[in-house]
This record gives C-alpha cells, sequence and structure tokens, in this order.
C-alpha cells in the first residue's frame, strides 16, 4: 500500500502551492472524487443516510478503502494545523488557548481515532491481506497523530494539576517512542528515504522538545535511546510486529559491533555491484546507476554509525588528543569521502561513455522490429533533444562539482596538503567536461564564438587536470566507477579540447569572412577585386589582408584558352601550302593507273579554294 510515500507525496505537492487550508480543501476534493468510485456517496436531491463502517474485508478488496480512512485523517490534521497557524499569525508569541485550542484537540482526536480504525481492520489479515510492512506503517501514523495530540495537550501547561514534568510529558514521548521506533525499523527494511523524512521533520524534534521539558538534562542523550527507554515493553502485538520488520530495532545501534557491521555491510555491497557490473556490461545507464544505491545507502550507514560514536565520546568528555578520538576522527574523515566518491561513481555512470567527452557519448540501443517489417534507417536526433541530453548532462556537473567541494567542509580534510591537491585536480577534470558539454550546446545553435571560448577555458582547467593526475593514484581498470580519474582519461579530455579548439578557430574565422562581406556588401564596398585576382599589380598602400579571396564564393566564368579542330586543313589548299588531298579513283593505286602505269596529269587550281581570280 505504501502509506508513508502518499501521506508525504500529498502533503508535500499540497504545502508546495498554498498552506494546510489549500491541503484541506484538496482532500476535500479528492474524497469526494474517491467516495463516488467506491459507491459511499450520497447521491443529489437524497437524503443524507450514514453509511456502513469500513471493514478489512472492504480494505481486501480494494486498497482505495484504505487510502480513503487516510485521507479522512489528514484532512481533520490539516483542519487542526490550520487553525494553529492562524491563531500563530494573529498572536505571535502566545499559545493556543480558549475555544482555538478546543478546536484543535478535538481535529486531532478525530485524526487518531479515524486511523486507529485503519490499524483496526489492517489488523485483521485474513480479510484485510495486509503485509507486516503495511500494518507496520498504519501503526506508526496513528501513534504520530497520537503523539501530535499530547504534544498539543502539553505544550501551554495544561498537563493534570501537582503532576511533575516526567508524567505530564510521558504520554506524548510514548506515542512518538513508538512512532520513531516503528518508522527507523521502516527505514531499515525498505531503504526508503521518505521515512527518514519523516524521523527528521517531525518525530525526532518532537522527542527532542518533549524529552528537555521531562528531564531538562537529557539534551546530551541521542533520540534513539529516548526512544528505545520509552518505547511500550508490554505492547507484545507492536514489540513482535516491529522485530518481524527488522529484529534489531530495539537494540543500541552506536555500540562496537554495529559500527563494524556497517563497514562489513558497505564491503558486501561493494562486491555485489561488481558482480552486477560485470555479469551486465550491456546493461543500461540507469540500470547500472541503481546498483549503486545499495553500496552509497551502506556507506552513509557507516557514516552516520562514526558520527554517533563521535558524538558518544564527546559527551563523555574525551579530548581531542585521545587515541580513540583520533582514530574515529580519520575514520569519519575516510567514510565520508567514500559516499562522495560512490555518488560521483553513480553520476558519472548515468553521464555515459568517457565521461562525456564526446558529444554523443550513448549509444543508442537497437529496436526490435517486427518480423517481415522493413528494416529502419537511423535518424538524426533532433536539436531540441540534444540540447535537452546536454542540459541534464550538465546538471550531473554540478552535483559532481558539489559534492566535491562538501569534502573540504569534513574535520581534517583542509589539513592535509596533498589530499586537497588530488581532490582539486579531480574537480578540475569534472569543471573542465562541464564546460566542454556547454560548448557542445552552443555549437548545437550555431554560436561558435561561444563555444571557443568556453572550449578555450576548458582547455586552461584540463592542463591542470592532467598534471594532478600523474601524481594521484590510479584507479583499476575493472573496478566500478567512483571519484578516482586515471591520467589516461585526463590526457584524452585535454587532446580532445585542442582538436576542437583548432576546429573551431576556423570556423570562427570563417564567421567573422562571412559576417565582414555582408557588411561590405550592404556599404557597396565589393567593388574591388580581391588579392588573388591582382597578383600582378604591386600594392603600393599595403595588402589588403581582409580581401586576400571574395568569400563566399560566387559562381562566376572562368576564362581558359580557346580549343579549334582545324578539319578542314586536309581539303583546302591555302597559299603557300600543299594541294588538298584526293581521294584515289577507281582503278588507281596511290594515284596511278593500272593500265599505263603513267600519272594523269591534272591542270593547277589557281587562287582561294580553287576559285580563278
Amino acid at each position: 500500500m505504501d502509506l508513508t510515500s502518499f501521506i508525504t507525496s500529498n502533503r508535500d505537492r499540497a504545502l508546495q502551492l498554498g498552506d494546510y487550508s489549500t491541503y484541506r480543501s484538496q482532500l476535500s476534493r479528492q474524497l469526494l472524487s474517491l467516495r463516488k468510485r467506491l459507491g459511499r456517496s450520497t447521491p443529489k436531491n437524497s437524503k443524507y443516510a450514514p453509511k456502513a463502517a469500513i471493514t478489512a474485508a472492504d480494505i481486501g478488496s480494494n486498497a482505495e478503502f484504505a487510502r480513503l480512512l487516510v485521507m479522512m485523517a489528514e484532512r481533520a490534521w490539516a483542519h487542526a494545523m490550520h487553525i494553529k497557524t492562524q491563531h500563530t499569525q494573529v498572536n505571535p508569541g502566545k499559545g493556543l488557548t480558549g475555544e482555538s485550542r478546543s478546536h484543535v484537540l478535538s481535529r486531532l482526536d478525530k485524526a487518531v481515532k479515524t486511523a486507529e480504525i485503519l490499524v483496526e481492520a489492517l489488523g485483521k489479515r485474513e480479510e484485510s491481506k495486509a503485509t507486516d510492512v503495511d500494518l507496520l506503517e498504519a501503526k506508526a501514523y496513528a501513534s504520530t497523530l497520537a503523539g501530535t495530540e499530547e504534544f498539543e495537550k502539553q505544550a501551554n501547561g495544561s498537563g493534570p494539576k501537582g503532576a511533575d514534568q516526567k508524567e505530564r510529558w510521558k504520554s506524548c514521548l510514548e506515542r512518538f517512542a513508538m512512532a520513531q521506533v516503528s518508522y527507523t525499523a521502516l527505514l531499515r527494511h525498505s531503504k526508503n528515504e521518505v521515512h527518514k523524512e519523516v524521523l527528521s521533520g517531525t518525530i525526532d524534534p518532537s522527542i527532542r522538545f518533549a524529552s528537555y521539558q521531562a528531564f531538562p538534562k537529557s539534551r546530551t542523550l541521542p533520540i534513539e535511546a529516548i526512544a528505545r527507554d520509552y518505547f511500550p515493553q508490554e505492547d507484545t502485538a507492536l514489540l513482535h510486529l516491529v522485530k518481524s520488520v527488522d529484529p534489531a530495532a530495539l537494540e543500541d545501534q552506536t555500540s562496537e559491533a554495529s559500527k563494524l557491521d556497517a563497514l562489513a555491510s558497505v564491503t558486501t555491497a561493494e562486491t555485489r555491484l561488481s558482480s552486477f557490473l560485470v555479469s551486465n556490461p550491456d546493461a543500461v545507464p540507469r540500470e547500472k546507476a541503481t546498483a549503486y544505491d545499495d553500496v552509497i545507502i551502506a556507506s552513509q550507514d557507516a557514516a552516520d554509525a562514526t558520527r554517533r560514536a563521535i558524538d558518544e565520546l564527546e559527551k563523555e568528555g574525551v579530548n581531542e588528543g585521545d587515541p580513540r578520538m583520533q582514530d574515529l576522527r580519520v575514520t569519519s574523515l575516510a567514510v565520508n569521502y567514500d559516499v562522495v566518491a560512490w555518488r560521483v561513481g553513480r553520476n558519472r555512470v548515468l553521464i555515459g561513455q568517457n565521461d562525456g567527452t564526446d558529444l554523443n557519448s550513448e549509444q543508442p540501443r537497437p529496436k526490435k522490429r517486427r518480423k517481415g517489417a522493413a528494416e529502419q534507417t537511423m535518424k538524426e536526433e533532433a536539436t531540441g533533444r540534444k540540447l535537452a541530453k546536454l542540459r541534464e548532462r550538465v546538471h550531473l556537473y554540478e552535483e559532481v562539482l558539489q559534492s566535491l567541494d562538501s569534502v573540504k567542509d569534513l574535520r581534517g580534510a583542509v589539513r592535509d596538503a596533498a589530499f586537497i591537491e588530488e581532490l582539486e585536480g579531480k574537480r578540475a577534470y569534472f569543471q573542465a567536461l562541464k564546460c566542454l558539454n556547454i560548448a557542445y550546446s552552443h555549437a548545437i545553435v550555431s554560436n561558435p564564438k561561444n563555444a571557443l571560448a568556453l572550449l578555450l577555458r576548458a582547455e586552461t582547467i584540463a592542463s591542470n587536470a592532467v598534471s594532478a593526475s600523474v601524481k594521484s593514484p590510479q584507479p583499476p581498470a575493472d573496478a566500478p566507477l567512483k571519484v578516482d580519474v586515471s591520467s589516461n582519461a585526463a590526457k584524452q579530455l585535454h587532446t580532445r579540447l585542442k582538436s576542437l579548439i583548432t576546429q573551431y578557430r576556423g570556423l570562427v574565422e570563417l564567421h567573422n569572412l562571412n559576417v565582414n562581406s555582408n557588411l561590405a556588401a550592404q556599404k557597396n564596398l565589393t567593388s574591388a577585386a580581391p588579392i588573388v585576382e591582382r597578383l600582378h599589380e604591386y600594392p603600393a598602400a599595403g595588402v589588403d589582408l581582409e580581401n586576400l579571396v571574395t568569400y563566399p564564393p560566387k559562381l562566376k566564368p572562368v576564362p581558359v584558352k580557346p580549343i579549334f579542330l582545324d578539319v578542314a586543313w586536309n581539303y583546302i589548299d591555302y597559299p603557300g601550302h600543299g594541294g588538298a588531298v584526293q581521294a584515289p579513283a577507281p582503278g588507281e593505286v596511290n594515284g596511278m593507273k593500272e593500265a599505263d602505269g603513267k600519272e594523269e596529269q591534272k591542270p593547277a587550281k589557281k587562287g582561294w579554294f580553287g576559285f580563278g581570280r
């Protein structure tokens, strides 16, 4: 059913557009539509009749009935929050009193009762077909609403008279402790960041405030420890449900064994990732990036475990010079850097081959064609699609650069000069790639000047990356991509930039010549012949380098030497030349008669062409 994601997404979507009143209005419209689909609405012009309660069988037949109950609870909660917000705006600095407070508590009570109906219905497993995760999500949601109601009751000092602070806030802490343990178990089971948002946004701050009101000295205690102390162990059903989802839910996760387990889980996740990449070399980038998620989550858990261990030693007053504290500081820097390294590696997988050095780094996947269908030719990708891919790629470079910059904020990082130098070299590599891909976008829209400027900037940055990569340790060739950059990759990028700079310098020069030719044509300055056509003239006033050739070239005739074939030469008797060649008559061989062998004498012709004068 994924109730937590459904609730969180609805709240975020509505609160981005408005306030709690907007959220309540949206829920009212959604409830009306959902009731119509489920056949539980009152037709127009009909008298209202109460509908039967939603049962486990209804939820088992259609999960929309569970969402109907959640939306009803959310609408009551949104109404209470709207009243509270209005009171705060009108009376800043004053708590809820009188009718406003009663109205808020009544709406919260309605929300809690509606959520408890959902929990009771889901508890009948055979009819509702709910899983352990579904039931635990519903109980965590109901506990959160109940804790909010108790919080509002005690926040204005309206507890039982004569009761001490501990007893007044005990009920609130118990409700939020149930929610905290439940959502923590769900987070470790599903690795869904939505549960972490609920914990950090609502539950953990409420537990911290309530525990401080009950025990002013509890400020140094971790929230997980407070939740374990106030978790109702006597609720065997809830305890069994939590342990079925996460057996270690109520164990101290800050122990030394848990730290070792967190580091071991990182190694296991890395092995699984390497196996997946080796066995699936042709997987699409998004599938490979998804395989990185387990390693990132495991690395983040190890970083959190290290941070909790440091917090424990700080609460004990351990000096920074203590070997235990120094070891934890080094470990914290290493595991946090590892988290950044895996995130960068995931983004590099999404960018494509060669880290996006080439414009088209993604190989198109051949589409399956039907049997007997003609083979389709590959069409050139549209300009808008190319720009969208480059925009997405630049966004990934931005995330990489931000991740690398965050490493400098880690404690102890700036003291290691060699480490910072190596980090700057990696940052230069990705910054040069960012400039290169922005240059590609300018080239696509026919803006060679901006493309050339960006390429020059990228080449300057890439030269720093090359020098830094030579000094840095080289990553293994068969290892998954992380933050490390090989010297070959840096040199390949630098070589690519140099060739593109040469190419775009020529394009920019041609572009300038074209612009100058157009300006000259507009100002009637094109009458002068170019230098190439006036090589026989001496340029007394100097050579005009702006007018070497005509560009763009124009179609015009080219003077060449004429060729005549004088076929009449053999048949016309020109003055001063011999007579024309006569064809032999019948019975003659080589101009001689066969009978007497004497040559026949012909009278000489006078004048041109045989005409007399």
